[in-house]
């Protein structure tokens, strides 16, 4: 099975502690990185847990408050010093090429490669990145300014070719690219190989849902329906249920219901609040409605 894994970077929330860093995640995706925010410090997790700047073409910044954003100028421009050639994306709401792109013109100038400004629209689900691996969608979200969630959709892959049936057919090699599209076998002398005698099923799809920052919002529910990982924010406790709706934040229980509604197969909890010495407290607040829940922390990597 091909890699499909997220890497946490970070998973505290505004308020700097030196317990967590500020937002930021890796996801590998046969073997190509996408980052998911990129809050304070995110370069230096990034060289710390030995993921490759090379790897990295894509950056999904889901809102515009500092604990999301704030280590993307400094991300961009040390590659540069690496000798980096490819281009770089980056997908954000508006108004994120005018506030980066004068950052960019002053700080990186003379870099080795291009980067490129895609602003996204946070009201609607919608494609804005597909390869030959994996399409990633906005998710609405609702909070104190424009923000968007994404849903990386691992793309089908052809069917295994079963060795020893090959081996005992003797088939060409140059015939199969055709089987494993679906196509049967015809032999030498006219005798027809049924396909699912040669192949076996190729791995389901997977599925992972991010979704930081929101307040409990019921319509996400049908667009992550199933999928194989969920994060959620769990910036509170019930206890704090005022201030998270003040703050359109989610508590543990609200990020817990979305995946019991939405019936994913495990749920991730992050973006905590500084109030919180013990983040024990959120995990089982979560797990008392949805209990395949984990709590994450730096450099703590999550296998689909």
């Amino acid at each position: 099975m091909e890699t499909f894994e997220i890497s946490i970077l970070g998973c505290g929330s505004a308020l700097p502690t030196t317990k967590h860093f500020n937002s930021a995640q890796v996801v590998n995706i046969h073997n190509k990185l996408f980052m998911i925010d990129c809050g304070e410090g995110a370069q230096i997790q990034f060289r710390k847990y030995k993921l490759s700047f090379a790897r990295l073409n894509h950056i999904f910044i889901s809102h515009l408050h500092g604990d999301h954003c704030f280590g993307l100028i400094g991300l961009i421009s040390t590659p540069s010093l690496l000798g980096r050639t490819a281009d770089l994306h980056i997908y954000g709401p508006a108004p994120l090429k005018e506030i980066f792109q004068p950052q960019l013109d002053f700080f990186c100038k003379g870099m080795t490669f291009s980067v490129f400004i895609h602003e996204i629209n946070t009201k609607e689900h919608a494609l804005i990145f597909e390869d030959r691996s994996v399409e990633v969608w906005t998710l609405p979200l609702m909070h104190r300014m424009p923000c968007s969630g994404f849903l990386f959709k691992e793309k089908p892959v052809l069917s295994h070719i079963r060795k020893d049936m090959i081996d005992f057919y003797h088939i060409p090699h140059y015939k199969i690219p055709l089987i494993k599209a679906g196509k049967d076998y015809v032999t030498e002398d006219g005798t027809i190989v049924a396909n699912n005698r040669l192949t076996f099923p190729a791995d389901k799809p997977r599925v992972y849902a991010y979704c930081s920052d929101t307040c409990y919002r019921n319509e996400l529910v049908e667009l992550i329906k199933e999928c194989d990982l969920l994060f959620h924010e769990a910036t509170f406790m019930e206890t704090h249920k005022a201030r998270a709706n003040e703050t359109f934040h989610s508590t543990a229980k609200d990020a817990a219901t979305i995946a019991l509604q939405a019936n994913v197969k495990q749920l991730a909890i992050g973006h905590f609040s500084a109030r919180y010495p013990n983040e024990n407290v959120l995990l089982e607040e979560a797990q008392d409605t949805f209990p395949n829940t984990v709590l994450v922390e730096e450099g703590l990597t999550i296998k689909i």
